[in-house]
C-alpha cells in the first residue's frame, strides 16, 4: 500500500465522520461541543481531500 492511499483513506474516514456530526449538529441535536458549522466545513474539506488523494493514488 502506498502512503498516498493510507493518508487518503484516513482523510476520507475523518471527513465522513466530520460531515455526519456537523450535519446532525446543524439540523438536529448537538452531539459535540464544537460549533456544528465548523465541523461540517472541516469534514467537507477532509472528505474532498481524501477523495482527491485516492483518485491520484490509483
Amino acid at each position: 500500500m502506498d502512503i498516498k492511499t493510507v493518508i487518503g483513506v484516513i482523510l476520507l474516514i475523518l471527513g465522513s465522520v466530520g460531515l455526519v456530526l456537523g450535519v446532525l449538529g446543524i439540523f438536529g441535536q448537538q452531539i459535540v461541543a464544537v460549533n456544528a458549522w465548523a465541523l461540517a466545513i472541516l469534514g467537507f474539506i477532509f472528505f474532498i481531500s481524501g477523495i482527491s488523494l485516492l483518485k491520484r493514488a490509483i
